[in-house]
């Protein structure tokens, strides 16, 4: 899907249409924005990156090849807020993960190379070599932990989201789904976790829910508020975002909390590096800056790890 259609498409779906411009939010003392524009309508602009340095210490963890090359290949997954979403322009990235990335690249002393791809082509990318790292709110599980290193940076994970109308309160279990259209992103941990559990309906005598999965983010919200799906099934900062962005829609609750992390082909001798980075920015202040600033701050991790195991 094209840029500009996939800003139209989420246009069709959010009360502030994403309109950025005149929209930045209000600052406090620390340069550090506020929580509120993400609760407002409005899409936070505040520059938290820019003034991060480099960290000798942390730089000399890399690879002496990639110290004098100055640059990585980064591929970014692009959705939409908090997480990574395209600004007005349609082109130029912008969210939570594209800070993080950023950031953590100034404090090693690098450049990013950065080029879109579709969430679930990043992942096998990197196996192949085609990318050095990547982003995409990527939750660090033990299947995934297989193949694919993680530097974690937050603490995300699996919630849902209805209609206001809906006679959901809470699922607490996915048998709760029975008989009903669940609509998530496809390749993602949410697609599995359904599929994974989808036989259980059957056993206990009950219609099973029925997968509806997307390449789009915004398609996925299309779903739903055209009645062509029951509830959503994404990460919870993406749903509790979302649901202030769009009228008629409700956050339900969190399902599991997993560690999200940048992505490395497994082996990756970059991973020390990135997560004294990551480890750096939470003693300088940006690391909070930049959870302020995306109103997610209940994401916080104590100290960045390398592919710890699945949270249970």
């Amino acid at each position: 899907m094209s840029r500009s259609r996939h800003t139209a498409l989420f246009a069709l779906v959010t009360v502030a249409a994403l309109t950025l411009a005149g929209c930045a939010e209000p600052t406090d003392a620390a340069g550090g924005g506020s929580d509120r524009a993400a609760a407002q309508g409005k899409t936070p602009t505040t520059d938290v990156v820019s003034k991060v340095r480099k960290d000798e210490a942390a730089a000399k963890l890399l690879p002496a090849g990639v110290r004098e090359a100055g640059t990585l290949r980064i591929a970014s997954s692009v959705g939409a807020p908090p997480g990574a979403f395209y600004e007005k322009d349609g082109s130029t990235a912008a969210g939570a993960d594209i800070d993080f990335a950023d950031a953590a690249a100034r404090v090693l002393g690098l450049k990013l190379k950065r080029e879109v791809a579709s969430f679930e082509a990043i992942l096998p990318a990197l196996g192949s070599g085609k990318y050095d790292l990547g982003t995409g709110n990527f939750g660090v599980t033990d299947e995934r932990r297989k193949t694919i290193d993680f530097v974690t940076y937050i603490n995300d994970g699996q919630g849902f989201a209805v209609r206001e109308d809906s006679e959901l309160k809470k699922v607490d279990d996915l048998i709760q789904l029975c008989g009903l259209d669940v609509a998530t992103g496809a390749g993602t941990t949410f697609e599995v976790t359904l599929q994974e559990n989808l036989p259980r309906c059957a056993e206990a005598g009950r219609k099973p829910y029925q997968v509806k999965t997307y390449a789009d983010q915004a398609a996925v919200w299309i779903s739903l508020q055209q009645n062509r799906s029951d509830v959503v099934m994404s990460t919870i900062n993406g749903l509790r975002y979302a649901v202030t962005q769009q009228e008629g829609l409700r956050f339900l609750n969190e399902f599991k909390r997993l560690d999200v992390g940048f992505a490395f082909k497994k082996g990756s001798p970059l991973t020390p590096a990135f997560q004294a980075a990551v480890n750096r920015l939470k003693e300088d202040g940006t690391y909070d800056r930049i959870l302020k600033k995306w109103g997610t701050t209940e994401s916080a991790i104590e100290t960045s790890e390398i592919s710890p195991p699945e949270l249970k």
